[in-house]
């Protein structure tokens, strides 16, 4: 089995802002340990650090074993790769060359055909059978078979812009945990996955032999899996890590515990510092009335040189301060009103009456037509029949959870604030500050984090004065203090809430629970459903 460790870490950001200062921890064998901090801290930087794919401007990274990374994002929406494809990009670096080679001679036989290309093919050929190629791909056919339900052959040329991100993460990670590389480098795979794939997740991070280090933001998750949590806490000089040797259950109290440690041994710095300058002061006035005291007051004045030269002990981590203020308002009795309403291809008809002030969470598996509810809601065209209407003074709030936004696109903050809500620069710089977006005013939408931008758009709802939030996977790219204040706002939201979630861990602070069904039919339960057996049928 490998290991991984980082020594000293340091990462600088184009514009000279550090953004790592010696970051140090170790993953040890077969240990599988979460990779948690703010948004933007420098986490996924950090994996591509210990991936090999950024260089550090300090320190160094080892790893032993064959390393396997899962990007965040790991299929794209706006090519053409193939499963086949992206099979290849988690696989073996050896792999991956050969495969480009037995691409590249495929293509010169179909568009020149002589004997050269074929020589070629033939070369390319043997040294995929060489790197052992075959293998892969009957791994790969088991992974397409749990992950798509079809064989590789059938798979592998099917484009992966049509897999749903769910399908996408699960096919990744059938690869890498199925795989010979020993260490795992995991960035959020539980996005996109539904609760069963979470579970999935879970039982395979318990069961495995692998080194794996995972970023996630999922709570249940950590809870599940994480033997060690590393932190990465910001600060003035940049980032760095510290290892919590516990799971998530005790992280939060010896977090904040050791920021307790900090105050205190800040406290004793500033109390002895104050006791060597009173000293000092006292025998500098013994000293001119007394010659004998004049060798006292030197060295009591070489103490306190010392003392300030070692200087304070190091500052604590920022911690984060986010406030969200999503006001609402009163509204008509019934905020929502459904009445047989199909949702064309997606599920039966169905009646459904939501109510002003309710939390209502919308759970169910991918594709059951959850998004596509909220967005009819939200007024965008969806194909249906029956009606829905929204009540008296319903200001509808969306929420989406790919951030899909062009109109957003290549544009700041600041510009979007200005624009968009009429807010001076002074104005907006609160109401950022308030996000933690202050260092991100002059960004572009796009160029900003997955949870930077959900806090974002956050908001937007709260400058929009929207009176019912729709809300589509709010949590997925929210770091932990982030959604831990998304809870406190919708607490305090005057207003209506839909809620599409598979986040177990926030879904337990709603009073009112839809199922969407894998077989059309839209159901009630008293509590979260994530197993839909445990439903009774309606009689």
């Amino acid at each position: 089995m490998g290991h991984l460790e980082a020594a000293h870490l340091e990462y600088y950001l184009p514009d000279g802002r550090a953004l790592l200062g010696d970051a140090s921890f170790r993953v040890g064998e077969g240990a599988v340990v979460a990779l948690v901090g703010p948004n933007g801290a420098g986490k996924t930087t950090l994996l591509r650090l210990l991936s090999g794919e950024l260089k550090p401007h300090g320190g160094s990274v080892t790893v032993t074993g064959g390393l396997g990374v899962m990007r965040q994002f790991v299929g794209s929406v706006r090519d053409a790769s193939t499963v086949r494809d992206l099979l290849v990009s988690v696989a073996q670096p050896r792999i991956r060359d050969a495969a480009r080679v037995v691409d590249a001679a495929e293509h010169a036989i179909m568009t020149v055909d002589d004997e050269a290309a074929q020589l070629a093919y033939a070369q390319a050929l043997a040294d995929w059978a060489e790197v052992r190629g075959y293998e892969a791909e009957t791994l790969w056919d088991i992974c397409t078979m749990a992950a798509l339900g079809v064989p590789y052959e059938k798979a592998q040329w099917r484009e992966v812009r049509t897999l749903s991100g769910g399908e996408q993460k699960r096919l990744v990670l059938e690869a890498l945990l199925r795989g010979t590389d020993e260490v795992l480098l995991l960035d959020e795979p539980d996005n996109y996955l539904d609760v069963p794939g979470k579970r999935w997740l879970e039982e395979r991070l318990a069961e495995t032999r692998k080194t794996v280090l995972f970023v996630s933001h999922d709570r249940e998750l950590l809870a599940r899996a994480a033997q060690k949590i590393v932190s990465l806490e910001p600060g003035p000089a940049g980032a760095d890590a510290w290892v919590h040797g516990g799971g998530f259950a005790t992280f939060h109290q010896a977090r904040q515990e050791r920021f307790a440690r900090f105050e205190e041994l800040r406290r004793r710095w500033d109390e002895k510092h104050a006791q060597l300058k009173k000293l000092v002061l006292t025998l500098r006035q013994a000293a001119e009335n007394s010659p004998d005291m004049a060798s006292r007051y030197r060295a009591a004045q070489t103490r306190l040189r010392k003392f300030e030269e070692a200087g304070p002990p190091p500052e604590p981590p920022r911690e984060q301060d986010i406030r969200m203020r999503l006001k609402g308002g009163r509204t008509g009795v019934r905020a929502v009103t459904c009445e047989q309403l199909e949702l064309t291809g997606l599920m039966k008809p169905f009646d459904l009456e939501v109510f002003y002030g309710e939390r209502v969470a919308v759970l169910g598996s991918n594709g059951s037509g959850k998004s596509h509810f909220l967005r009819l809601l939200a007024g965008d065209d969806v194909a249906h029949t029956g009606t829905w209407r929204l009540g008296a003074r319903v200001v509808p709030g969306h929420f989406a959870q790919t951030h899909a936004h062009p109109e957003l696109r290549g544009r700041t903050l600041l510009d979007i604030l200005w624009t968009e809500h009429s807010q001076d620069r002074g104005a907006a710089m609160s109401r950022l500050r308030r996000y933690e977006l202050t260092q991100q005013a002059e960004q572009t939408f796009d160029r900003l984090s997955g949870g930077q931008q959900a806090r974002f758009q956050i908001l937007l709802l709260e400058l929009q004065g929207v009176t019912a939030l729709l809300l589509d996977e709010p949590t997925d790219n929210l770091d932990l203090e982030s959604a831990e204040a998304l809870q406190e706002g919708l607490e305090s939201f005057e207003g209506t809430v839909l809620a599409v979630t598979h986040d177990r861990w926030f879904a337990r602070t709603f009073d009112r629970y839809l199922l969407f069904a894998a077989d059309g039919r839209i159901k009630e339960t008293p509590a979260p459903v994530w197993d839909e057996r445990r439903v009774e049928r309606p009689r």
